[in-house]
């Protein structure tokens, strides 16, 4: 079942050892189904670079094994919450990817400084608030979703976790692997740049909205065809 999930998924977890974004078994992907009854994720403890289509794992909702003959991921609590609390989320990336990973560890959010931030999300990548002793005993991996939920803002489609890591979100696999490349990218960009001054309110809304935004015109999308010439081809 989910065939397409899982080809995507599979496809996002080799992106990110092609994009030197996770080593050995550093992170996970996961996509939900088009009804929002199954997800399909990566086993738990599985390189990356060797995960193969069949073996991607399904889960309920309730994160019950459906099919597959390997462990779901040990943060599969972490993808339920959030796709729990986000309908427009269907795929879900964790990675300690080193520079995004520096900023969690450092517990600063990553500024948005430039363009090339500006042209993927809408604002500073957010920190999440430090897990209590007792949600770290007691519902660890479904608590860490809970934080996260609280700082997602759906236009900055990345959150940092402190001292833990990163997690970016998409539409699709694909989406979310190409949000994970930009985050850890500006967030290199970020620690080498010695300014903080953050970039424009006007520049910013440009930027973002111009790819984004209701009236958006980046892309071929909303790409007006040529008006054809009077008179005969010559």
């Amino acid at each position: 079942m989910l065939e397409r999930l899982k080809r995507e998924v599979c496809q996002a977890s080799l992106g990110l050892v092609k994009n030197g974004l996770v080593i050995l078994t550093e992170g996970n992907v996961s996509a939900i189904s088009d009804d929002h009854k199954h997800i399909v994720i990566k086993p738990s403890g599985l390189a990356c670079e060797n995960v193969r289509e069949e073996d991607m794992v399904v889960v309920n909702l309730a994160g019950e094994l459906v099919e597959g003959k390997l462990n779901p991921s040990v943060d599969t609590a972490i993808h339920l919450e959030i796709y729990r609390a986000f309908k427009q989320i269907k795929a879900v990336i964790h990675t300690h990817s080193f520079y995004a990973t520096v900023f969690a560890q450092r517990r600063e959010p990553i500024p948005c400084l430039g363009t090339t931030h500006a042209d993927a999300f809408y604002g500073e990548i957010p920190l999440t608030r430090e897990l209590t002793r007792k949600e770290i005993k007691s519902g660890y991996e479904k608590n860490t979703g809970k934080v996260i939920n609280e700082a997602l803002n759906i236009n900055i489609p990345a959150v940092l976790v402190p001292g833990h890591g990163a997690f970016v979100f998409g539409g699709s696999a694909g989406e979310a692997l190409n949000h994970a490349i930009i985050l850890e990218k500006v967030a290199k960009m970020a620690l080498f740049t010695g300014a903080r001054t953050p970039i424009s309110e006007a520049l910013l809304d440009k930027h973002y909205l111009r790819k984004h935004g209701q009236g958006k015109y980046y892309g071929q999308d909303n790409q007006k065809k040529p008006a054809r010439k009077r008179g005969g081809t010559r």
